[in-house]
């Protein structure tokens, strides 16, 4: 299934579900070839790559832990022989797993940070080396780390580690004209936020920004749409905190 030059190749890690998949969905009706990662939901994976090529879409779906060098690279070499070249990243797999710190395990920490910081960085570093002079780059990072929330504190280092790639890899890719990014979303609606929370804590974080309501997944597919297409082209190494008014 090779594209032509002309077509934009897209790679939504963590895209199986929620924010990832409406960020695929999103893309795909602006033009892009989507490669809908996923490390283990592969049901879900295959089920929205048959979504989007019912639409006429062109997508496949690539296993990779993006904890894993190895995984990222053959990522990335699956995605070029099979779709081509890539013009755009959306770095949105994460895991967000809130504690105390000092009632925070070893493994909880490690996982936290291999996924949201590796993670990242084993993607960025891979673009690098790959990816098209001219493309575009949007890593995710969180509201939360504007809220020091008690039990945020793991998590929110991560994060911190995220905006501090994307400020610096903006100016290392100088004079290829490719544009590196975050978005910070606030509260969305998705079983990632809204797992172990009870009714009266999501009722509360709804309440939180001026516009009184929970993020959806398009709010922020949206936010990454417009990070991707041409008119961001002079919006480089900022983070954008789509959250409502709620920092």
């Amino acid at each position: 299934m090779n594209q032509t030059d002309k077509q934009r190749v897209a790679i939504v890690t963590g895209a199986s579900r929620g924010i990832g998949a409406e960020i695929a969905r999103r893309l795909a009706r602006e033009g892009f070839a989507l490669a809908v990662n996923y490390a283990s939901s592969a049901k879900e994976a295959d089920a929205l790559v048959a979504e989007l090529r019912e639409t006429g879409g062109a997508a496949i779906s690539v296993k990779a832990d993006v904890a894993s060098a190895d995984d990222v690279r053959r990522m990335f070499e699956t995605v070029e022989a099979q779709l081509g070249p890539v013009y755009a990243l959306v770095n949105n797999a994460g895991v967000m797993k809130t504690t105390p710190l000092a009632d925070t395990s070893d493994a909880l920490y490690d996982q936290t940070f291999d996924i949201n910081v590796r993670g990242t960085f084993n993607t960025l570093r891979e673009a690098a080396s790959r990816m098209k002079n001219g493309g575009r780059i949007v890593n995710f990072s969180s509201t939360a780390l504007a809220l020091n929330l008690p039990g945020y504190a793991i998590y929110n280092a991560t994060k911190a580690a995220v905006e501090s790639f994307t400020h610096v890899f903006a100016k290392e890719l100088r004079g290829r004209g490719i544009t590196v990014n975050a978005v910070a979303p606030g509260p969305v609606a998705t079983s990632l936020f809204l797992e172990g929370k009870t009714d009266e804590q999501t009722a509360t974080f709804s309440k939180m920004p001026p516009l009184e309501r929970l993020g959806q997944p398009d709010d922020i597919a949206a936010v990454v749409a417009f990070l991707v297409s041409a008119d961001a082209g002079w919006v480089n190494g900022q983070v954008l905190r789509a959250n409502g008014g709620i920092a």
